[in-house]
């Protein structure tokens, strides 16, 4: 695993040196009433801040969810919730509101993304999570997890499950703690509220379920940041070039592109392009010929932004879309 960037605890603000271990993690079970109590006690303690920074994510008709962990809105959360780079979502806070946010980079084989909200942040930020560096958690250590099980529920709110550790691995923690759809992407968390790892795959029998480390965030985190694909699946997979769709007909004029038909239903007409436009450029670049648009379409995959700038009716325009898929 890749060594975490020198900045890595600037970014991550609340990243803790460490603290001491939750004092049941070292027997074998409860032994007594007087232990149980302190399993309830320590839950009770960490979960209003942890459920304060569980979000729900909304994309493409399903939902999973997320845990963010920067007053300006940083959200960790799994590959196969993101699915992709620079798409937009709906983030859904624990009292309903709901805020635009796009998701950054994501490594591919191990399951994790990141997230970020882009509707203006409150005064005080965004409420967080506090993240473990000090990869300390131990097979057997007590857990426990949140997420929004089956989609968001602002009455229920995000479901709390106990647990334990029952196998530690490089890329990999195992749980036996019930987790279902919509669960994917939350938060796996210490008995002292610190954030250990993201749930990654829900297991075909309750309690075997995988999360990713926080280690393996930090070692990509630079790339994810930067909104970088890393990585060949299986739980995401890079768009195809040329497969986006813009749905419009053009011919040559003078000084760009006149749009001579926009499809029904299309990205074009989405976004509000009409028949008679006038296009100039496409994401900065110009256009003079029909060839030159298929060219750059080409080298364009569905879901990638497009900023294009057109005349309409002597006015200048700036139009923001997304290639839909063919």
């Amino acid at each position: 695993m890749p060594r975490a960037p020198r900045y890595i605890a600037l970014t991550l603000c609340l990243i803790t040196s460490g603290a001491a271990a939750f004092p049941l993690n070292s027997k074998k079970a409860p032994e007594n009433t007087t232990d149980l109590l302190s399993i309830q006690q320590a839950l009770l303690t960490a979960i209003p801040k942890a459920k304060a920074a569980t979000v729900c994510i909304e994309i493409s008709g399903g939902s999973g969810s997320g845990v963010i962990i920067s007053p300006d809105g940083l959200i960790m959360t799994a590959a196969h919730v993101s699915t992709g780079v620079g798409k937009d979502v709906v983030i859904i806070m624990p009292n309903g509101e709901k805020l635009t946010g796009e998701t950054l980079g994501l490594m591919a084989e191990f399951d994790a993304a990141l997230v970020k909200i882009t509707s203006p942040k409150p005064t005080a930020g965004f409420p967080t999570v506090e993240i473990d560096k000090t990869n300390a958690p131990k097979l057997g250590d007590w857990i426990f997890s949140l997420g929004h099980s089956g989609g968001f529920d602002k009455t229920r709110g995000a479901v709390a499950r106990i647990g334990r550790l029952v196998r530690v691995a490089n890329t990999t923690f195992q749980t036996d703690g019930t987790l279902i759809g919509g669960d994917s992407g939350g938060p796996l968390f210490d008995m002292d509220g610190r954030l250990i790892g993201i749930h990654s795959r829900v297991g075909q029998q309750a309690g075997m379920n995988m999360h990713v480390p926080v280690d393996v965030f930090i070692g990509g985190w630079d790339e994810m940041l930067a909104s970088h694909f890393i990585g060949e699946g299986p739980f995401a997979q890079k768009p195809e070039k040329g497969k986006g769709y813009l749905g419009l007909a053009t011919t040559n004029v003078p000084d760009g592109l006149k749009v001579t038909k926009v499809g029904k239903k299309s990205p074009a007409e989405a976004a509000g392009i009409r028949e008679g436009d006038i296009l100039h450029t496409i994401n900065g670049t110009s256009l003079a010929t029909r060839e030159e648009m298929q060219a750059l379409l080409a080298e364009l995959a569905a879901g990638d932004k497009l900023e294009v700038k057109l005349t309409r009716t002597g006015n200048d325009e700036t139009i923001l879309l997304r290639l839909g898929s063919r």
